[in-house]
This record gives structure tokens, C-alpha cells and sequence, in this order.
């Protein structure tokens, strides 16, 4: 069985109720409603007080910011260039090495008697022409005197010659031989960090196929980045427009955030910008370089790039507090004729300190409401007053007085 519970009110407390809801619904109605001159008025009819300020046109420095990746300079495979038998490791993995450092030994007894066996391959030719030679210089005085036939002269002569390419071919293979010696003594190409060694001694070496390690020159080292394609097209249309400036010589000052928000200390430019966009992320490859001393960034980081150097022209900027947004996009509120708000559709850019860049909607010498916009609407009147804080906008000018 339902058990129902009535509530008995006196008197008095009924008329207290509705006198309070009656208040309350007068001034509802008193700031929603109209003031005299047909705009909206303030919270009790009367004009609203805002600060404002009175923006002019400027010219602006860009910063474009992007998620980036770092990757050594130059970075080369270390392969053997002879086969045998790995025989020593002759550095610290993941230490710094200079160019020409040896890295490996290979075994080198067997190229050793290979040098040894074309030196012997010299001499024997050598002592071959050396003979050829003597036999054709006694021949000529016996040609001279018909001692001999032209033929067996010709055929001295012929052995002579080719004596002597025995020697310049024995020659050839003592350099090769001693070259596959060199070779047993694996170096760094350049300077720069090692990484592990991927062989270890003892270990069959088939040649050149086989990846020994390899080195990365981290000084300077480069940073790759991709810039939207949406986002470039927009700056490409807005340098034709006039609206961007680019650099002078087209190179961009970079500088490097690292993963816990600390700004690299050293900065580069750019030196190189693909013409083709990926499929995969519908960017184009761009890339900095930057000096690195010291080794601190190291090759694969992921970093953020800010690229610096070219201006907005056309601009203004105003306190982020100042811009809205409703259901047609972003706008400000203005003073306008007789001291009404006006609401001003505008397009925003990039953030410049604490303020927001306007790229379109505005005008030199409109006055922007900064202070009191949650109190407005399109045509209430206003009542300027000094802004709580002029810090936010130093470079604007002061807002003239109400009524001027």
C-alpha cells in the first residue's frame, strides 16, 4: 500500500515564495530586454562598461612548429673488403672513432704469402725481360752483317716486348696483393659514434656482403621534418598574395625542443625541401642542420622544430580573451557608431606571446572589446573604461574616451 505524504505551507511562506520568484523574473526580463535606443541593454538596462582597445595593422614574425626526428649527417655501413678469418676488434662499441681508425683486424698471415709469392712473380719477370733484352741487343750487330735472318731477330725483339709485360702484370698482382693486405686492417671512413659490432672474433668473414658495424657522424647533425600539404599550400598562396615574406635567401632559422620541453641551445637553418608530398602522411619531407658538439642530441630522437625567419604582413593582434566563438566560427565584439557593440566575424593565425593573431575581419583603429564581452550583444551600448591590465596588449595604442 502506497504511503503519500502531504506538504502544508502557510501563508506567509506562499507570499514570500512568490515575491521572490517575482523579483527574480523582473530582472530577467531587465537584462534581456531592450533599452531605449532598440539594443541590447546591460544587466540593469543601462550601457554596459568594457574595455577596449584600438588595434592597428602590423607586421608580424611567423613561427612554424613541427614534430621532427633527428639523423646523423652521414652515416656509413663498415664492411670488410677481403675475406678470412676476424681476428680482433679493435675498438670500444658505441664510442666516438676517427676517420681512418682501424675497427677489425682480419687475419692477414695468408694475404701476407700472397705478397711474398708476387714479389717473387716480379722478380722472376724482371730477370726474364732483363735476359729477352740482352739477347736482342746481340742480335742487332749479327742482322747488320746478315749473320742472321730478319725473322729471328723480329722474334728477339717480340720476346722482348712481352718479357716486359710479364713484368708490368707480375707488378700489377704484387699491388693487388699488397692492397687485399691493407684491407685486413678494417677502418672508420669517417669520424663520428660507432655502434655495436655485429661479428665477433673468430667469426668466417665471406666479404664484402658481411655488415661489420656501423658509423654515424652526429656533428652537425640533421633533423627531418614534414610539413602538411595543407598547410603549405596555404603559405605558398599567401607569399603570392604578398601576405607571407619569406627569407631572404629562402633558408629557415631552426631551433630544437627536446623531449622534456628544454630548447636545444644551438640553432641551424634549413638546407633542403622536397618537391614531392608522401602518400602515406601527406606531408613533404624537409630538413635542418644544425652543430653538435657535444653529442647531446643523438641520432632517431624525436624533437620538435620551430623554423623562424619569415613575417605575416596585414595583421593585428589581440588579447586571446577578447575572441569568441558561436556556431558561424570565431568573432570579436567592437565599438562601433553611438557606442554599440558590434560583432565582427574574424580569422585567426598564429598565437604571437598572449596574444591572437587576427589575419582578416579587422581594421586600423577598431576599437576591440577586451574586457566585458560576456555581457554583450550585437548593438548593446557601452561604456568604455580603463582596461584591468594594459600588459596584455603593450604595443597597442589607448582606447580614446567614450563620446570622442
Amino acid at each position: 500500500m502506497s504511503r503519500r505524504t502531504a506538504v502544508f505551507c502557510s501563508p506567509f511562506v506562499r507570499s514570500r515564495t512568490l515575491l521572490a520568484a517575482t523579483i527574480l523574473s523582473s530582472l530577467i526580463v531587465a537584462a534581456c530586454g531592450k533599452g531605449a535606443d532598440g539594443g541590447h541593454a546591460g544587466m540593469f538596462g543601462g550601457p554596459v562598461p568594457v574595455a577596449v582597445i584600438a588595434v592597428q595593422e602590423e607586421t608580424l614574425p611567423i613561427t612554424l612548429e613541427y614534430a621532427a626526428q633527428t639523423l646523423g649527417s652521414r652515416e656509413v655501413e663498415v664492411r670488410a673488403r677481403v675475406a678470412g678469418i676476424l681476428l680482433k676488434r679493435n675498438y670500444v662499441e658505441g664510442a666516438r672513432v676517427k676517420a681512418g681508425q682501424s675497427l677489425f683486424t682480419i687475419d692477414p698471415a695468408p694475404f701476407e704469402a700472397a705478397v711474398a709469392r708476387s714479389e717473387a712473380d716480379v722478380a722472376a719477370a724482371e730477370a726474364r725481360y732483363e735476359q729477352a733484352e740482352r739477347e736482342a741487343k746481340r742480335l742487332v750487330p749479327l742482322l747488320q752483317y746478315k749473320a742472321i735472318s730478319q725473322k729471328e731477330h723480329d722474334d728477339a725483339v717480340s720476346a722482348q716486348s712481352i718479357s716486359h709485360a710479364d713484368v708490368l702484370a707480375a707488378k700489377a698482382r704484387l699491388r693487388e696483393a699488397k692492397l687485399n693486405l691493407e684491407w685486413t686492417r678494417v677502418e672508420s671512413p669517417l669520424s663520428g659514434v660507432s655502434s655495436r659490432a655485429l661479428k665477433s672474433e673468430g667469426s668466417l668473414v665471406s666479404g664484402p656482403d658481411v655488415l661489420l658495424t656501423s658509423v654515424t657522424q652526429t656533428d652537425p647533425i640533421q633533423v627531418i621534418f614534414g610539413i602538411p600539404d595543407n598547410e603549405r599550400l596555404k603559405l605558398r598562396q599567401d607569399a603570392d598574395a604578398k601576405r607571407v615574406i619569406w627569407p631572404q635567401d629562402g633558408r629557415f632559422k631552426v631551433t630544437v625542443k627536446l623531449a622534456d620541453g628544454t630548447e636545444y641551445a644551438r640553432s641551424g637553418f634549413t638546407d633542403f625541401s622536397d618537391v614531392r608530398v608522401s602518400r602515406d602522411t601527406g606531408t613533404s619531407e624537409a630538413r635542418a642542420e644544425l652543430p653538435n658538439p657535444d653529442g647531446l642530441l643523438q641520432a632517431g630522437q624525436f624533437v620538435r622544430v620551430a623554423l623562424s625567419g619569415a613575417s605575416r604582413t596585414g595583421v593585428f593582434r589581440v588579447p586571446q580573451r577578447a575572441v569568441l566563438e558561436g556556431p558561424q566560427g570565431k568573432f570579436v565584439f567592437v565599438v562601433g557608431k553611438d557606442n554599440k557593440a558590434e560583432m565582427r566575424p574574424v580569422d585567426t593565425g598564429d598565437w604571437n606571446g598572449a596574444d591572437v593573431v587576427i589575419t582578416k575581419g579587422l581594421a586600423s583603429g577598431d576599437q576591440v572589446v577586451i574586457d566585458g564581452v560576456v555581457k554583450l550583444g550585437p548593438g548593446a551600448p557601452v561604456q568604455i573604461t580603463p582596461p584591468a591590465s594594459t600588459a596584455a596588449a603593450p604595443n597597442n595604442a589607448a582606447a580614446p574616451a567614450a563620446g570622442k
